[in-house]
């Protein structure tokens, strides 16, 4: 039995249209997730309230470990400074040297201690340079190969009258420290800097890098 012309017309329609929708979803449902799509909130697992420190749940164990020493030492009877700056530069040098751990160029590290009113210049110059060329892995799928800080080296530590907007600190810490990764591919990546602390209320605060 031979179907009509006019049903042939049809059928072929319904399939083509059929075929259309079918590909339409299947294209919908594997197109890659935008960044700016929401993401979940990291938790944040620790924090030393009063100085406004806070542990999020994605740091590796080192920097976790520094955390703790970090909050042995603010939580002594009395404050050791020395011990205190250099816990400090230690923790910032890894987390903001360290790019494997981040998701993004705009997921700077070592933000806790910058001065805030220096935070969104720092953060400005950051994913301009440091941080320029870090691909997203918001959905983890990154294969670029990132450095991580290995061993943190506090060469030098002094005091010096440091001013800072409308901010004078007589006791400023200067602070010089140098550092390795851990893989040797990224030996000519900055290795040392000088660092630059201001008394903050209760806390120091990074006004300088370089």
């Amino acid at each position: 039995m031979k179907l009509k012309k006019s049903v042939k017309r049809k059928l072929i329609i319904a399939l083509i249209l059929i075929v259309i929708v079918v590909v339409g979803v299947v294209v919908v449902i594997n197109l890659p997730k935008k960044e700016n799509e929401k993401v979940e909130e990291v938790k944040v697992v620790n924090e030393v309230e009063k100085y406004g420190y806070q542990l999020k749940e994605t740091k590796s164990k080192k920097y976790k470990k520094m955390f703790e020493e970090l909050k042995d030492i603010l939580s002594e009877e009395t404050l050791d400074e020395q011990k205190y700056v250099s816990k400090i530069t230690e923790m910032f040098i890894y987390d903001f040297y360290t790019l494997d751990d981040k998701s993004a160029k705009t997921d700077v590290g070592g933000v806790d201690f910058v001065y805030k009113d220096a935070l969104s210049n720092f953060l400005v110059n950051a994913q301009d340079t440091y941080y320029k060329y870090v691909e997203s892995d918001i959905y983890n799928n990154r294969n670029q190969q990132l450095p991580i800080v290995d061993q943190v080296t506090v060469e030098a530590i002094a005091q010096q009258p440091y001013a800072y907007g409308t901010l004078n600190d007589d006791k400023a810490y200067v602070v010089k420290a140098s550092w390795t990764y851990t893989k040797e591919q990224f030996a000519t990546y900055q290795n040392q800097a000088q660092l630059v602390f201001i008394h903050d209320g209760v806390k120091l605060s990074l006004v300088e890098l370089k």
